[in-house]
């Protein structure tokens, strides 16, 4: 069984003086950037939920005219969406405004666009900060991820069936409808009644929703007009947060080992993309900065990396190309320290044989 004990408590005097410093020192440096700022998240509704509305009904007028054009305006209307992702994302962290309860508030309406309840998404999405790296607490808000060990100990079908889920096509095809739809709508047995209420009222507040909307406009109208955009934007969306933690060196400690901040600036990537990939992605490529401090809102996430060159010199950074070459990487090699594919499982397992 896994020790309850926190890393900070399993190690050293020495070390755990030293770590405080070094936390310390880090949290004072981001400190400033930490402050919500209201005319930025103004801003930031501006250029995200309106343009994607906007879009939405420049395609439904459009549905008479060309159907091809309309599925052409889903792509600016899936980056307006994935931006919108990225406020409701900054809600739950309470990190978007000033006010917990505007905060709350806002996350709620959005994840109406994203069909997504928020007070469960907040709780996964803060189970996921709290263990990213962490061995013995893996599978929460994150992307499945098994040893080369649990693996090669996995029964065929077993085998097959992780090799499905993590195949691209069924991550990036299927995964939309399963993360965005399917997963969201499910209520666990072991839930908290306040998540289980969360849960129901965004069905029942969806269920009217889309219902208006599919008897005004059609249920054809209403899957050509937001389907195509939900499911690029979902795709995107599974693909950022897939290699921002899934990359060559990555970070997995086991739970006497794991250390939050080495978490955040080992084990989270600095996705550097061209700027109009990093607009629509609201920063998040600089996901070393944001898992360091989750309460820096999107709009402040540059800033603070690049007023503290010395504290982020060394965290893992990915191009656009090292970003879509991640996808390869399948299983986290313990021995080697590093994720790997499954041709090299294989290999590995082969000579330990």
């Amino acid at each position: 069984m896994p020790s309850t004990a926190t890393p900070t408590q399993l190690a050293p005097a020495g070390r755990r003086a030293e770590e405080c410093d070094d936390d310390r020192r880090w949290r004072e440096a981001l400190a400033p950037f930490a402050q919500p700022h209201r005319g930025r998240a103004l801003l930031d509704i501006a250029t995200s939920v309106v343009p994607y509305l906007a879009v939405s009904a420049a395609m439904y007028l459009l549905l008479s005219v060309s159907v091809p054009l309309v599925l052409l305006l889903a792509i600016p209307a899936a980056g307006f969406l994935v931006r919108t992702f990225i406020l409701f994302h900054d809600c739950s962290h309470g990190s978007f405004m000033h006010s917990r309860r505007a905060n709350a508030w806002l996350g709620a309406a959005l994840g109406l666009l994203l069909w997504s309840p928020f007070l469960r998404w907040r709780h996964d999405h803060a189970v996921h900060h709290a263990t990213s790296g962490d061995l013995e607490r893996r599978g929460v808000g994150d992307v499945r991820t098994l040893t080369v060990s649990e693996y090669l100990a996995l029964p065929p079908r077993g085998r097959l069936g992780y090799r499905l889920l993590r195949n691209p096509l069924v991550m990036f095809g299927l995964g939309p409808i399963v993360a965005m739809i399917v997963g969201p709508r499910i209520v666990a047995r072991n839930a908290r009644p306040r998540m289980r209420r969360n849960v129901i009222a965004t069905d029942i507040a969806l269920l009217v929703l889309v219902g208006t909307l599919c008897w005004l406009i059609g249920w054809s109208g209403y899957l050509l007009v937001f389907g195509p955009a939900a499911l690029l934007a979902g795709s995107a969306g599974i693909w950022l947060f897939y290699v921002q933690h899934q990359f060559d060196d990555a970070y997995w400690k086991s739970n006497d080992e794991w250390s939050y901040a080495a978490a955040a600036l080992e084990g989270s990537s600095y996705l550097k993309l061209p700027p109009l990939l990093q607009f629509f992605t609201g920063n998040i490529g600089l996901h070393h900065v944001h898992h360091l401090n989750a309460r820096i809102p999107n709009y402040n996430l540059q800033r603070a990396h690049d007023a503290n060159p010395e504290l982020f010199r060394d965290v893992p950074t990915l191009s656009l190309r090292d970003g879509l070459r991640a996808v390869h990487l399948k299983l986290w090699d313990e021995e080697r320290g590093r994720l790997v594919g499954f041709a090299q499982a294989r290999a590995g397992g082969a000579q330990a044989a």
